[in-house]
Formats: C-alpha cells, structure tokens, sequence
C-alpha cells in the first residue's frame, strides 16, 4: 500500500516483518519486539558543531526538548541538523553512535522541509549505518509515525515556539537501544548486537547542532545552524535544547554533571548553557555561519 501524507511525502507501507533492518545478516531469525523490556523512569571532518556534552561516566540513554526551525541550506549537498548522539568508543575508526533529531538534507529528501531523522554507525561512518530505513539496523514498531516524515509546524523568529521531545535509552532487559518521540510514541529500537562499545552502555552523550561547511570558494558556507541566530539572542530569536537528561544505570532520568560545550569556529555557530527551575539544564546554540566575523 503507498499513502500520501498531508504535505505530499509519498509513503509506501510494508508489513513490519519486510522493513529493510531485516536484510542485516544478524536479524534473520530475529523475533520483532513490540516494546521494551523497562523504560526509563523518572567531531567529524569539515562539518562544524556546537555541542553540549557529558563524558566520564556510564550512560545508558539522553533525552531532550528540541526547539524546532527550519535553516537555510546553501547548496544542495549541504544540510543542517539538531540531535543528540549517544556516542561509545573512540573518535577513530571504532567510533558507535546512535543520532536522533531534526534535519534539513535537500540531497537526501529533495527538499528544505524540516524533518524527523535518525542515523547509526559502529565504525565512525566509514562502510555501517545509514540514516532513517535505508539500511538493515533500525526496526520501527510503530505505524503511526514515518522516519523521515516533515515536522509542522516549526518556529518563527520573535514569534511563536515548537519544540519536540526524544528519548533514546537501552532497554536493560533485552539490552536493545529504543527511541520515543514525545511522550507517547516509541517508535522502534537498533538491536544492540549492531554495535561493539555501545553493545553495553555509552561513554559520552553529546546534544546540539551540525551543518556541513563545503567552504564554496574557499568561504565558510552561510548554511544556518538551528535559528541561523547566535545563542545570545535568547528565547525566540536563538533555538534551544531543554530539560537535558542522561539516562543512569539504574534506568533513571537525571539531570547530567559536568556539562561541557565545544564548536569549532564561535564566530560561526555558539553554544552557551544555562540551568532553571523549569527548564532544567538548557542551552542556546546557532548560528548564521558566514558572516563579517566568520569568513
């Protein structure tokens, strides 16, 4: 059956047993689960960051609040993305990540909306991992909900504010990674024999913003990260992540320790972090890219 959803995305529908995870070699006797076991109470290249992130611990999950946009892309080859990444080994040929969040990618959908992502690899992106169902990995349980789908509405400059609400966390029963998208729809899991570190928990978790910076002409790309405004701006002006939470080996949310923060070029894209009663730990981060201070 192929279906139409209201902003034009063509969406062909196959039986949960036929999803393209099943080609993986691993899952071939794998028996689908339809929920997990417990639930949680409670740098790359050319392309430029600005991240929040905790390390020196075990974690076994993250969640955020991501205030949604939609950035400007450049050129078609470029894209702008917020995440998380719940991130285990080495930043080498080892590296395993599990990346959910929202994504501007004109190559990859064929057009500037805003839309739902997620992305793994156990071997620092070089032959595993794919985005959304392109490759075996992920297995989505949930019918309601298409990986890849566009986010509507998004935020406006001095106007009004949406944001959207992931949760990744491993399951300790069956050991699985699980994903939910708000607070209603687990949307499915990356079995966790795809991976090697993350195979038992994580060792740093990183929130935050990526574009691609292909420096056309020997200039630093004018892609927009989050709002295409500096954190400064506040509320409004600059996008946002809140209530910032790990997951601990208990299977508790709390709050994170230690928060650092990184970008390459401050000039470009920033990040600035701040904590309150009803946010939580939060951060501002974005930017314009190039500008007369970022060449």
């Amino acid at each position: 059956m192929v279906i139409q959803s209201p902003d034009g995305d063509i969406i062909d529908c196959v039986h949960m047993a036929h999803q393209p995870a099943f080609d993986h070699p691993f899952l071939k006797d794998h028996k689908i689960q339809m929920r997990p076991g417990y639930h949680p109470e409670g740098l790359f290249d050319e392309n430029k960051h600005a991240i929040a992130y905790v390390e020196g611990d075990k974690y076994y999950g993250a969640k955020a609040t991501i205030n949604v946009w939609e950035p400007k892309i450049q050129q078609p080859n470029e894209f702008s993305l917020s995440q998380l990444w719940i991130l285990g080994g080495s930043f080498g040929e080892d590296l395993n990540s599990i990346e959910a969040g929202w994504q501007v990618s004109p190559d990859l959908y064929g057009d500037n909306n805003t839309r739902l992502f997620t992305y793994w690899t156990s071997d620092a992106y070089q032959a595993t991992g794919c985005y959304n169902l392109l490759c075996s990995g992920f297995i989505q349980i949930n019918s309601e909900i298409a990986m890849g789908a566009s986010i509507s509405p998004v935020s406006a400059f001095r106007n009004s504010q949406y944001d959207i609400s992931i949760l990744v966390w491993k399951d300790p029963k069956e050991g699985h990674w699980w994903m939910q998208f708000g607070n209603d729809y687990v949307l499915g899991y990356w079995p966790s024999f795809l991976f090697s570190y993350l195979a038992d928990s994580a060792s740093m978790i990183e929130w935050g913003g990526e574009v691609v910076n292909s420096e056309p002409n020997g200039q630093h790309t004018s892609t927009q990260m989050g709002s295409g405004h500096f954190p400064e701006e506040g509320f409004g002006k600059a996008s946002y992540f809140r209530n910032v939470q790990v997951v601990d080996d208990s299977n508790n949310l709390k709050a994170p320790k230690g928060i650092g923060t990184f970008t390459e070029q401050s000039n470009c894209y920033d990040v600035q972090t701040g904590s309150n009663g009803d946010w939580g730990h939060y951060f501002y981060y974005g930017g314009p890219g190039r500008n007369s201070n970022c060449p």
